[in-house]
């Protein structure tokens, strides 16, 4: 038959799991450019691989429609997309063997973007069973994850111009040399543009005199005995951007960098949260550095609070004097003591001595709740 005589050059068979690679192929064979010494050579237009029929999902519904099989019977070549999906298919299946009836085995072409031909294992099969029912020969097919360069999307294009060699019937070395070229000139092209985009960037961020700010962190009252101040979390507001980063010692000196010039000596908010310190939560005029004093929240180490027991008679104990921190208490009616220490007194721990022998002599700071002290 007459290729004129074909309302489309080619049909693409695929399982709707792998639609947005049939929706890819369709366009990229219906905008593919042949040289002009080989469209004069075989009287073909620039753009010979027109039109491409894909088949939306809503015509496929209750089997092989007549409708499919009339662009079927319109279309000069088939092209499945393979994959396990499609593999899997009987509609793909249905599809390949009406083509296959109409007498058009040569023109079944097969495009793999997923699975392993010939593979033993369903799950990992990319050909349609169909195809070995059939027993259609020398079944290769144009595999994009075929490992022929280093790079991934130049293996793909070279899978697209083995689809086109053989849709045309020519040489693939014929197109693929000019191909790769036109690859290479369109990687400059777009290098350049990059380029040119990198540039002006690069002059914009000039004009824009852009600083950095440093940060340190003091404790406004330091006690050697506390654990040191670590992992305080800082935010610094511009505006609707926020930029935020973490001191993990106080010695430790955090940068912020690439900031607008319009924003110094100017007024930012500022936050800083870490553990055992009050939250820091202030407005201050942007400099190139700053030293900020964290307070440490005298409630953490100093809030002492725990319940003096007997365990042998499961009873509070009262009227015990206690001293700890340099002070002397005394438990009340349910045996529970309340201290406050002051800041430079503070200790991740305290001794406790008591005319009553103690089980445990020791309160860690912070205390729990339900902290205890035991009498013997």
């Amino acid at each position: 038959m007459d290729n004129n005589a074909f309302k489309y050059f080619a049909f693409i068979s695929y399982n709707e799991k792998d639609m947005n690679w049939g929706k890819r192929l369709q366009k990229k064979l219906e905008h593919y450019r042949m040289p002009t010494t080989l469209c004069s050579q075989h009287g073909w237009k620039r753009t010979p691989l027109s039109p491409v029929f894909f088949a939306p999902s809503d015509i496929r519904a209750g089997g092989l429609s007549e409708e499919l099989q009339d662009r079927l019977q319109a279309s000069q070549h088939l092209i499945v997309i393979c994959s396990p999906h499609s593999a899997q298919s009987q509609w793909v299946g249905k599809e390949i063997e009406y083509f296959h009836s109409l007498g058009r085995t040569g023109n079944i072409h097969f495009f793999i973007v997923d699975g392993v031909p010939h593979s033993i294992d369903p799950a990992t099969e990319c050909f349609n069973p169909v195809v070995k029912t059939l027993g259609l020969p020398e079944i290769l097919g144009a595999n994009i994850h075929e490992q022929v360069y280093r790079w991934p999307w130049l293996n793909k294009e070279r899978a697209y111009v083995q689809l086109v060699s053989k849709l045309l019937g020519v040489e693939f070395d014929t197109i693929w040399q000019r191909h790769k070229r036109l690859l290479v000139r369109r990687a400059l092209l777009w290098t350049a543009a990059v380029l040119a985009v990198l540039a002006a960037l690069f002059f914009v961020w000039r004009a824009n005199q852009p600083f950095s700010t440093t940060m340190q962190l003091q404790e406004a009252q330091a006690n050697t005995q506390l654990p040191a101040m670590h992992d305080a979390v800082v935010t610094l507001t511009l505006d609707n951007e926020t930029k935020t980063d973490t001191l993990y010692t106080e010695g430790e000196t955090l940068t912020f960098t690439n900031i607008p010039h319009r924003y110094l000596e100017q007024p930012v908010h500022l936050s800083v949260t870490c553990k055992d310190f009050l939250p820091l939560d202030t407005t201050l005029s942007l400099s190139q550095s700053h030293r900020l004093m964290l307070h440490r929240d005298p409630e953490v180490y100093g809030k002492l609070r725990f319940r003096l027991w007997n365990p042998d008679d499961e009873a509070p104990v009262a009227g015990v004097r206690l001293t700890l921190a340099g002070q002397t208490v005394n438990p009340d009616l349910e045996g529970w003591v309340s201290l406050d220490v002051p800041l430079p007194d503070q200790r991740p721990y305290y001794l406790i001595t008591a005319a009553l022998p103690l089980v445990n002599d020791t309160l860690y700071a912070p205390c729990s709740p339900d902290a205890v002290i035991l009498v013997r």
